[in-house]
């Protein structure tokens, strides 16, 4: 097959549409039908979850939305019932690319309503089970258990998008989009984050633990596939916060800082504690539970809580807030461009960042590393700008 009809563009009005390829498509549709924004979401998110698998040998997953991720995560042991707990799988068993896929949804339940999701590895029913319960637009995989296509065909009455990627597929070297008429042209981007970016270490503290190592190659990669600008932070084996597509760079750390925080925050005991209604769903139990890390409630979100939780818990005041993500270090943090002042380390020392990866060129560089070694941080030149649009 050389061409897959689709259903519209980006939007209803925007049809016909359709992909196609000189050679045959390296994918198989075995369920559903993909929409033009679904394959976005899916082609990159292989490329993501692919590299993830290549440089740690770990099974990766990814779940996209509007072609930038949401989370991604390796498939580490979740062994921390608290954890598990805040990432609403623990009452699952779960495998290696379950717990990765479980984990990627996590670091940004509200940005992963109706993702598609991605696997590096054989999508498995355990996988097939947590994606089955979410709100979720499709997933692609290298393959599938005969037992998780039945599981996932039962989502959205048989319509769910089940797509298999030939992980031998090798694209050209040299890719081109259209915009307004016009052909563009360039390189892919086929650079491979490896150990060699993190040999420049330029801050006075040089240490950086193969844990941290791991995160801070996860983040590169991760923000490589994300919107620019963007800014991703990674905390044992996963994504907590992804600031895509913004125009400034503080505004991309503000806002992967933000999700960082809420990341902890929902590990918090009065989260943990919570008491919902019975028949509350999962969405609904998330929503609330983003509203009740808000700084305040308006009195309709009071009205909602009421009618959400069984028992409505004291709110969390900011010095309770700042006093238990105080206690949280060893943040991985990667730009996919140079910080050109200091207030981006400023704001991610308050979320418990330890070791930094950009690319570095800025004229104040030396006030951006004087700033990482007022708080003890790591900080490594990677000299590889990672812009993605």
């Amino acid at each position: 097959m050389k061409e897959l009809k689709l259903r519209y563009g980006c939007n209803p009005h925007q049809a016909p549409a359709r992909i196609f390829s000189e050679h045959e498509l390296p994918i198989t549709v075995l369920n559903g039908a993909p929409g033009y924004i679904n394959l976005c979401d899916a082609f990159n998110a292989w490329q993501l979850v692919q590299e993830l698998r290549q440089v740690t040998g770990i099974p990766a997953a990814a779940s996209f939305k509007h072609v930038s991720p949401a989370g991604a995560a390796l498939g580490l042991p979740i062994t921390d019932p608290v954890l598990a707990k805040s990432l609403f799988v623990d009452d699952m068993k779960l495998t290696p690319v379950a717990a990765a896929y479980a984990r990627a949804r996590g670091a940004d339940m509200m940005s992963s309503f109706g993702d598609f999701a991605a696997v590096s590895d054989t999508l498995d029913a355990a996988t097939a089970l947590i994606l089955k319960r979410e709100v979720s637009d499709g997933v692609i995989a290298p393959d599938f258990t005969p037992e998780a296509v039945e599981i996932l065909k039962q989502k959205k009455g048989g319509k769910y998008t089940i797509i298999k990627i030939d992980p031998e597929y090798k694209p050209p070297v040299m890719e081109q989009r259209e915009i307004y008429g016009i052909t563009f042209e360039q390189r892919r981007n086929d650079l491979i984050a490896g150990k060699e970016h993190l040999a420049t270490i330029v801050t006075k503290n040089k240490t950086l633990s193969e844990a941290m190592a791991r995160d801070i190659l996860l983040a590169m990669i991760t923000v490589k596939y994300t919107q620019s600008n963007s800014v991703c932070y990674a905390y044992d084996g996963q994504i907590i916060g992804v600031g895509a597509g913004q125009q400034s760079r503080i505004h991309c750390n503000r806002l992967a800082a933000a999700k960082a925080d809420k990341w902890f925050l929902r590990q918090h005991p009065s989260v943990i504690g919570m008491q919902f209604r019975q028949g509350i769903s999962r969405a609904e139990r998330n929503n609330a539970i983003d509203s009740y890390l808000e700084t305040s409630l308006s009195p309709k979100e009071e009205e909602f809580w009421r009618a959400n939780f069984a028992v409505v818990p004291a709110m969390l005041t900011e010095a309770e807030k700042r006093t238990w993500l105080d206690a949280k270090k060893g943040v991985a943090l990667a730009s996919d461009a140079f910080f050109p002042f200091r207030d981006n380390i400023d704001r991610a020392s308050r979320s418990g960042v330890s070791a930094i990866i950009q690319p570095g060129g800025s004229l104040r560089d030396e006030d951006v590393i004087a700033a990482c070694d007022e708080y003890g941080m790591t900080m490594m030149f990677s000299k590889v700008r990672l812009f993605h649009h």
